[in-house]
């Protein structure tokens, strides 16, 4: 996605292989009207990973993409991975149940997030990309741009899929996914996450994968790798060439 350009070419530019896609129902994929599960998802990035022949393969996975990353190993198993880094992840599992107090939000809050999406979307994300940047905090060095790109970006998706991924996003457990994330993993997240706060979902992975290795990235916002890009690219690329 747009936002991962200064990744994309960090990986690039230290000889890597990149691949990145759009999930369905987002920029240039297939604007479905159903599907938006999170086995539909994964099995949307098997089919990828097969159609290119990709093996050996380091998935870096951004907000609910860490759910995908969680569900694909539960459904699939690790053997044609190498590595997967869980950023500012939704995972491993947002909902508040008996059994899961510790959970970021009830079922309420997840209705009414998808509630205010269908009355009035572009204000709905206008706020929420705010948010998501901690913007009176980065805006100054974002610049106004920024919020114009973003929009530019968020408004191709499906209204469709932009509700129901807020539900597949804050509803699944990927709990059982996690203990199946063998391979070497990598969980970053910033303490200033105003979207998914790190005690709810990245600092909790430890507990489902106790090999996962936990980067909290000090004063960080959620969208830490567009606000604290050189910084989150160190990481990355030490990591990728473990």
């Amino acid at each position: 996605m747009g936002r991962a350009d200064r990744q994309i070419d960090a990986l690039r530019h230290a000889g890597y292989q990149v691949v990145s896609y759009d999930r369905r129902g987002f920029g240039q994929s297939g604007k479905t009207a159903t599907g938006y599960t999170y086995d539909v998802f994964v099995s949307d990035l098997k089919d990828l990973l097969e159609e290119l022949n990709l093996t050996d393969v380091t998935l870096v996975a951004f907000s609910m993409g860490g759910g995908e990353v969680s569900r694909y190993a539960g459904l699939y198993g690790t053997q044609d991975l190498r590595s997967a880094m869980l950023m500012s992840s939704v995972a491993p599992y947002l909902l508040k149940t008996a059994d899961n107090p510790d959970g970021g939000v009830t079922h309420e809050d997840v209705e009414g997030m998808v509630g205010q999406v269908a009355q009035n979307r572009p204000q709905f994300l206008a706020g929420f990309t705010k948010k998501f940047l901690n913007w009176d905090e980065n805006g100054a060095k974002l610049g106004d741009e920024f919020l114009d790109f973003a929009a530019m970006m968020y408004l191709q998706a499906s209204p469709v899929a932009t509700q129901e991924c807020v539900r597949a996003f804050g509803e699944s457990d990927f709990r059982a996914d996690l203990a199946k994330l063998t391979v070497p993993t990598l969980v970053v997240h910033g303490d200033a996450d105003q979207i998914v706060p790190l005690e709810a979902s990245g600092g909790r992975v430890p507990q489902y994968q106790p090999n996962a290795e936990l980067h909290v990235m000090k004063g960080a916002p959620h969208g830490l790798n567009a606000t604290r890009n050189d910084e989150f690219n160190k990481i990355l690329l030490d990591f990728v060439a473990r």
